[in-house]
C-alpha cells in the first residue's frame, strides 16, 4: 500500500496537514461505517497536532461524537500524572472536542502491568474487527524517538510475546521518563487503515533517514517493524527532521 512523505517548512504547517489528512479520514469512515477507531500517541509532538484539531473549525467538521479513542502505549502511571499520555490527550484534545465519555478507552496505566495489559487486551476484544481480536483502526498516530523507537518499542530483542498477543509490557528507560509502560504490539499497528507518523527536529534526523532506507534493521530500529498489511503509511516531517532525507 501507499507510503507517501510529506515534508513542511514548519511544525504549524506539519500541524495543519495532518489535521486535515485525519479529519478526511475520519469523517469517510464516518460516512461508510459509521463509527471510526483513532489511536492516539504520547510524547510531546503530537500535542501541537491535539491543538490543531481542537479548534474551532475541526471540533465542527469531524463527527467527533461517532469517534472511539484508543492509545497506542502508555505510562504505567496514574491517568491525573503529568506523563500519562492519556492526560496529554485530554489536556490538548479531548477536554476540548464534543467526545463521548464512553467512546474513550485508556489504556489503565495506575493497574499494575500484568493486569493493564490483562484489561486492554478485554478491552480491544470488545471491538473486534473481521479476523482481528482487536479494532482495526482508522487512523493511528505514531511518532519516533531519537533512538528509532515508535510507540513503546525499543531496540534490543524482539520479546516474543509481540508476534502473539496484541498488547505487552515494556520497562524501559528513555530520556528520564517512566521506564515502565504498556504498549500495543506490531500486530496491531499493522493492521490499521492509515499510520500517521509525525517526526520533527534535527536530533531525529540520522535516524529517521536510516529508518526509510532500504537498510533494514527493525530490532534495532522498531520503527521499522510498521509496515501496515493493507493500510497506508503517511509520513509528516518538518524540515529539520527530514534534512538528511534531501540529501538522497
Amino acid at each position: 500500500m501507499a507510503n507517501k512523505v510529506w515534508i513542511n517548512n514548519s511544525i504549524e504547517d506539519l500541524n495543519k496537514a495532518a489535521a486535515a489528512n485525519i479529519a478526511d479520514i475520519l469523517s469517510k469512515a464516518v460516512r461508510l461505517r459509521g463509527a471510526a477507531n483513532l489511536a492516539l500517541s504520547g510524547g510531546s509532538t503530537p500535542m501541537g497536532l491535539y491543538q490543531t484539531l481542537s479548534q474551532d473549525y475541526y471540533r465542527e467538521l469531524i463527527p467527533w461524537n461517532k469517534i472511539h479513542f484508543f492509545w497506542g502505549d502508555e505510562r504505567c502511571v496514574p491517568p491525573d500524572h503529568p506523563e500519562s499520555n492519556y492526560k496529554q490527550a485530554l489536556d490538548h484534545l479531548l477536554s476540548h472536542i464534543p467526545a463521548i465519555l464512553e467512546n474513550i478507552h485508556r489504556i489503565k496505566g495506575e493497574l499494575g502491568p500484568d493486569e493493564a495489559v490483562s484489561d486492554y487486551i478485554q478491552v480491544l476484544s470488545g471491538f473486534a474487527q473481521g479476523k482481528y481480536p482487536w479494532p482495526v483502526f482508522d487512523v493511528t498516530l505514531m511518532g519516533m524517538g531519537e533512538d528509532g523507537h515508535t510507540a513503546s518499542l525499543f531496540p534490543g530483542t524482539v520479546e516474543p510475546l509481540e508476534t502473539v498477543t496484541p498488547v505487552i509490557q515494556v520497562n524501559a528507560a528513555y530520556q528520564d521518563r517512566p521506564s515502565r509502560r504498556i504498549t500495543l504490539t506490531a500486530a496491531v499497528f499493522n493492521s490499521s487503515r492509515n499510520i500517521i507518523f509525525l517526526v520533527t527536529g534535527e536530533k531525529k534526523a540520522k535516524t529517521l533517514e536510516i529508518a526509510l532506507s532500504d537498510r533494514r534493521d527493525p530490532v534495532n530500529f522498531p520503527v521499522q517493524r510498521i509496515k501496515p498489511t493493507h493500510g497506508n503509511t503517511i509520513w509528516y516531517l518538518d524540515s529539520e527532521a527530514a534534512k538528511f532525507l534531501k540529501e538522497r
